[in-house]
């Protein structure tokens, strides 16, 4: 097992924390870069769609992962950036002004949605985040003459710096290059005092609110730059899609983007690429399936809700770390064996006596 030995603060906050880690991470991105050349066109789709929704899956992670609150309608802020990017660019402005843009508006509408939010916390908070997707998924369908109402608008393709770009190759790319920005935002992030604060108040907001940090100024910080990093997945996704309509962004995907944090590993920024694999792959999974299964079973309309249900309650009995929690134990198993414990990785409880009696 690696030991690392540190002197200094500015080691302690290394990106990459050793050599390995170096070695890895450059062999992957040398896969990704060369991805269009060793994969079929429906593959490379399907790669495309994992970093939109890894991009979305890290702005949900700040919000439920690194800074503790529950959404249950953060689909309402992939649609007000797809919508916003859309509506901007027919207007004819650039691409890349529309996209921050759109990131920008999503961050507002964060911001605006924290403020009533900040009376509420737990379960309370996800029904008020639902109540908010319902609000901004029925102004998607009344609001005609900006997002086209119930009959959807159709999505131009990707003009960058005057050359147009198709939905292959040249935006597998463009994603990527987004996917890897917002990657080294949120770690920079985490890094930050900004970023100690929010898992300070995730732990404990009690402790956090005693050291002096403001609650409601970081959760409301929390909840603009997930929106403006969802907000940004939101106008890939309209690109990719080449259409979008007000149902794409209800309730149902609202709970995709939770499961995807949930199941790739709360609080790590692994798990949110994790999800967002698990979230394109597991279809695919279930339509191979269908022929092995037994007709009653294999035709059945609810089958896909079935699976993630299972799947999700699986994970929250067994693995409340994730995929990224049991890649982590396996590891460690290998690298102790045979001296490894199995109650090793078992989450101690550091909440104060007043929290622990509410």
């Amino acid at each position: 097992m690696r030991f690392i030995f540190k002197t200094d603060y500015d080691q302690d906050i290394r990106l990459v924390k050793h050599g390995g880690q170096a070695f890895w991470y450059a062999l992957l991105g040398l896969l990704l870069l060369a991805a269009p050349w060793s994969v079929g066109d429906y593959w490379l789709t399907q790669l495309s769609f994992i970093l939109i929704y890894s991009i979305a899956g890290l702005g949900l992670m700040v919000l439920a992962g690194f800074t503790g609150l529950a959404s249950l309608g953060h689909a309402a802020f992939l649609g007000v950036g797809a919508y916003a990017h859309v509506f901007l660019l027919g207007l004819g402005w650039p691409f890349l002004l529309a996209i921050a843009s759109a990131a920008a508006l999503a961050a507002s509408v964060g911001v605006i949605v924290s403020l009533p939010a900040m009376r509420v916390k737990g379960i309370y908070l996800a029904i008020a985040t639902q109540a908010f997707g319902f609000i901004v998924e029925e102004v998607f369908a009344r609001w005609e003459s900006v997002t086209g109402g119930n009959s959807g608008k159709s999505v131009s393709g990707v003009v960058l710096f005057g050359h147009e770009i198709g939905s292959g190759e040249g935006f597998y790319y463009l994603c990527l290059a987004l996917c890897v920005l917002a990657t080294l935002g949120v770690l920079n992030l985490l890094r930050s005092g900004t970023g100690r604060a929010f898992i300070a108040i995730r732990d404990s907001e009690i402790s956090a609110q005693s050291m002096g940090i403001a609650i409601a100024r970081y959760k409301t910080l929390a909840f603009a730059i997930s929106a403006a990093l969802t907000g940004v997945a939101g106008a890939l996704y309209a690109h990719k899609l080449r259409f979008i309509s007000p149902d794409q962004f209800g309730a149902l995907q609202s709970i995709e983007l939770l499961l995807l944090v949930v199941v790739g590993g709360l609080g790590s920024v692994h798990g949110a690429f994790l999800g967002a694999i698990f979230l394109i792959a597991m279809p695919q999974l279930i339509a191979v399936s269908k022929d092995l299964l037994p007709p009653a079973i294999g035709q059945a309309s609810g089958l896909q809700a079935l699976v993630y249900g299972l799947v999700l309650v699986g994970i929250v009995l067994f693995e409340p770390m994730g995929l990224y929690g049991r890649w982590l134990k396996i590891r460690t198993y290998f690298q102790l064996f045979p001296f490894y414990r199995r109650g090793m990785f078992k989450r101690q409880k550091a909440f104060t006596k007043s929290e622990r009696l509410r």
